[in-house]
C-alpha cells in the first residue's frame, strides 16, 4: 500500500517547479559537471550537492557523494524508502565510514570512538517548511530505534547496521557519547520563523530525549549558506591572526620565511577553529598520527590546562610546526594561506577540547614555516615527529613511488588524464572533474583487487592490505601501467554506478569486478609486475577501459559472473567479502576468459 501522507509530505508546494536561484544554479551545475552527475535530474543532482557541501565541512578527504545520498526517490527489491532522508553520513575518528568492517579497522587503529552521525534533506523549493522538517525530523528519529516504524531501503539499513555497531562499542566513547548533525537543505532564505523553529525545537527535544548524543545540533541552510559552504569547500584555509611574541628566522634554503614564537590562546584558536566553532581536521591530513584519544600524554596535557598552573603550559608543551604555502605579514598582523599543521595534533585536539577553560594566560609554542618544497615539508614533518615511534609505513606517502606514480598519471592526454591524490585536497581547487581524482587509500584497493586478487580485503581487512606497501604494493621495481589501469577500471565502474547504469546491488562486489575484469581482458596468467611484458599485458586492458563501448560491455561480463558466484550463496556484503566468494569469481572468470581466448583464436 503506498504510504499517501509519506508522498505527500515530500511534495515541492511551488506544483513540482524548482526554484534555484541564478548562482545556485551555476554552482550546482558546476558541481554536476565536475562529479560526472550531469545525466541525473536536478533534484537528484541537488541532493548530491548538498550532500557534498554538508560532509565536506565534517570530513576532509575526497568522497563519493553516492555513498552517502540515500534518497533515490523509489524503493528497493526489499520494499523498503528513504525514510524520509536523502544522504545519511557516518564520521567516525575523521573518517567517512561505510560499513562495520572499516569501524572495526578504526577502533583496531585507535582504540577510541569519536563519532559524528550527519543527516541531510535536500529541497530544491524556495522556502522552508514545517512539515518537511518534521518529516525529515521523524526520519532520523526512527533512525535510532532499535524497531523502526519506517521500511529502509538497501543503504538506510546499511547505514542503520553501522549505527548498531557504534552503539555496542560504547565502551570506547572516550570523549563522550556520538553528536548528532541534522542539515536542511534548500534555495530559499532562513529568516528564523517562529513556527518552524518550534518545529526544529521539537525535534531537537526528541534526540536529546534518547539519552543517546552528547549534542545534537539542526541547521537549516538557506541559498546564501550553500554557496558560501561551496566556496569554502573549493578554497584553502585560510586564517588571520595576530603574532607579537616572535622571532624570525635567518634565512633557509627553500624557505621563503620562518619564525618562532609563541601565540596566545585567543590568537591560536583562529589557526584551528572555523566561524561555526568547529574543529578544522582538515589541517592535520599531513599529520603522521590522528588524535589518539586521551592516553597518558593527552591526560598530562589536559590536567595541566585544568589546573591554576595552566600558565606553565607554554613551558611543558613540545609545540605546534605549522607549514604554509603563503605567509603575508603586515607588523603583528599575519595572514596564513595552504596551511597544514605537521606536528601539534594531539596538543590542538587538547586545547580544542579544553576550549572553554583556556584564556590569554596560555601560549602555545609555534614555529610557523612558509615553503612550497615538498623535499623541505617532508624533512620537516619526519623531524619533528621523531619524538614519537613513527612507523616507515605512515610515512610512506612522501616515498619517491608515489610521486613518480602521480608524474605518470599526469603523462596521459586530458581526455584519459586521472589524477593520483598524493597529498589530500591537493586538487580540490583544479578545475577538473573530481571523479578522475585518485585518492590514496582508493589506489591501493583497486591495485590489490586487480593484480594482488585481493579484493575481499580491500574492505574487510584493509589493514592487511596496507602492510604491503614497499613490498607488494608501491614497491620500487614495479612498473606504473597496472596503477593507471587499476585506477581507471575503479573510475569506469564508479561512472556507471553514479549514472544509474549499473546495478546498486553490484557495489559490495565492485573490486571484484575489477579483478575480474583483468583476466576477461588479458587473462589470467600475468608477467610479474616488474617486467616489460607487464606494459603490453596492460595495455590492452587500458585500451578496453578507454572506449566507453567496450568498457561497459566488460563490466557486464564481470557483472555475470559476479552473479553466478553469488548464487546460492546470496549477495549480502559478509557473503561477497570473503576469500571463498573471490575464488569462485576466479574460477569463473578463468573460463570464461578461455573461452573468449578461443574464440579469438
Amino acid at each position: 500500500m503506498i504510504d499517501i501522507q509519506s508522498q505527500l509530505s515530500r511534495l515541492d508546494i511551488s506544483g513540482g517547479r524548482t526554484t534555484l536561484d541564478k548562482i545556485t544554479e551555476s554552482l550546482l551545475s558546476e558541481f554536476s559537471k565536475e562529479h560526472g552527475i550531469e545525466a541525473l535530474d536536478e533534484s537528484k543532482r541537488f541532493e548530491h550537492f548538498a550532500s557534498y557541501i554538508v560532509v565536506r565541512g565534517e570530513h576532509s578527504e575526497s568522497f563519493e557523494t553516492q555513498e552517502i545520498v540515500v534518497g533515490d526517490g523509489s524503493k528497493d527489491q526489499a520494499g523498503g524508502g528513504d525514510t524520509g532522508l536523502d544522504g545519511v553520513a557516518i564520521v567516525a575518528n575523521g573518517f567517512l565510514i561505510a560499513d562495520v568492517e572499516e569501524l572495526e579497522e578504526i577502533i583496531e587503529q585507535a582504540g577510541y570512538l569519536d563519532v559524528t552521525f550527519v543527516f541531510i534533506q535536500a529541497e530544491t523549493s524556495a522556502g522552508f517548511e514545517g512539515a518537511k522538517i518534521g518529516t525529515f525530523g521523524f526520519g532520523v528519529i526512527d533512525f535510532f530505534r532499535d524497531q523502526p516504524k519506517l521500511k529502509r531501503n538497501t543503504k538506510v539499513r546499511a547505514a542503520a547496521e553501522t549505527m548498531q555497531a557504534i552503539y555496542e562499542k560504547s565502551s570506547k566513547f572516550r570523549r563522550g557519547n556520538p553528536s548528532c548533525k541534522l542539515f536542511y537543505v534548500t534555495t530559499g532564505k532562513w529568516v528564523g520563523d517562529g513556527a518552524l523553529e518550534a518545529r526544529i525545537d521539537s525535534v531537537r527535544t526528541d534526540l536529546n530525549d534518547t539519552g543517546q548524543f552528547r549534542s545534537v545540533e539542526f541547521l537549516p541552510l538557506g541559498a546564501s549558506d550553500v554557496q558560501k559552504r561551496y566556496q569554502q569547500s573549493r578554497h584553502a584555509i585560510s586564517s588571520e591572526f595576530t603574532f607579537g611574541n616572535r622571532i624570525t628566522v635567518p634565512d633557509v634554503p627553500d624557505v621563503s620565511e620562518a619564525y618562532v614564537g609563541l601565540l596566545p590562546w585567543p590568537e591560536f584558536k583562529k589557526l584551528i577553529i572555523d566561524d561555526t566553532g568547529q574543529l578544522l581536521k582538515r589541517l592535520f591530513f599531513d599529520n603522521v598520527r590522528d588524535f589518539q584519544g586521551y592516553n597518558d600524554v593527552n591526560s598530562g596535557i589536559k590536567l595541566t590546562l585544568e589546573s591554576a598552573e595552566k600558565n606553565r603550559f607554554v613551558l611543558m608543551n613540545n609545540g605546534v610546526t605549522v607549514i604554509a604555502r603563503t605567509v603575508r605579514a603586515t607588523g603583528n598582523r599575519f595572514t596564513v594561506e595552504d596551511y597544514q599543521i605537521v606536528n601539534g595534533c594531539q596538543t590542538s585536539h587538547v586545547l580544542y577540547d579544553q576550549r572553554h577553560i583556556l584564556d590569554e594566560s596560555v601560549s602555545i609554542p609555534i614555529r610557523l614555516i612558509s615553503t612550497r618544497n615538498e623535499g623541505v615539508i617532508k624533512a620537516i614533518i619526519k623531524a619533528t615527529n621523531r619524538q614519537t615511534e613513527i612507523s616507515e609505513e605512515q610515512l610512506f606517502a612522501l616515498e619517491e613511488f608515489p610521486k613518480s606514480l602521480e608524474l605518470y598519471f599526469e603523462s596521459y592526454p586530458l581526455q584519459h588524464r586521472l589524477y593520483f591524490e598524493r597529498r589530500s585536497r591537493q586538487y580540490e581547487s583544479f578545475p577538473i572533474e573530481k571523479t578522475r581524482i585518485v585518492t590514496f587509500d582508493s589506489m591501493i584497493k583497486s591495485f590489490a583487487a586487480m593484480f594482488l586478487n585481493e579484493p575481499h580485503r580491500t574492505t574487510r581487512n584493509f589493514k592487511s592490505v596496507k602492510a604491503k606497501l614497499g613490498k607488494e604494493i608501491f614497491a620500487k621495481d614495479q612498473r606504473m601501467e597496472p596503477y593507471y589501469a587499476a585506477a581507471l577500471a575503479l573510475y569506469k565502474v564508479e561512472f556507471l554506478f553514479r549514472n544509474k547504469r549499473l546495478e546498486y546491488k553490484y557495489r559490495p562486489a565492485r573490486f571484484h569486478i575489477l579483478s575480474a575484469i583483468r583476466m576477461l581482458v588479458s587473462g589470467y596468467e600475468m608477467p610479474a609486475l616488474g617486467a616489460n611484458k607487464m606494459e603490453a599485458y596492460c595495455r590492452k586492458i587500458i585500451d578496453v577501459l578507454q572506449d566507453s563501448n567496450t568498457s561497459e560491455e566488460y563490466v557486464s561480463m564481470a557483472c555475470d559472473v559476479i552473479d553466478k558466484a553469488a548464487s546460492g550463496h546470496g549477495f549480502d556484503r559478509d557473503t561477497i567479502r570473503t576469500e571463498p566468494f573471490t575464488e569462485r569469481v576466479t574460477a569463473l572468470t578463468r573460463a570464461a576468459a578461455a573461452k573468449i581466448q578461443a574464440k579469438a583464436k
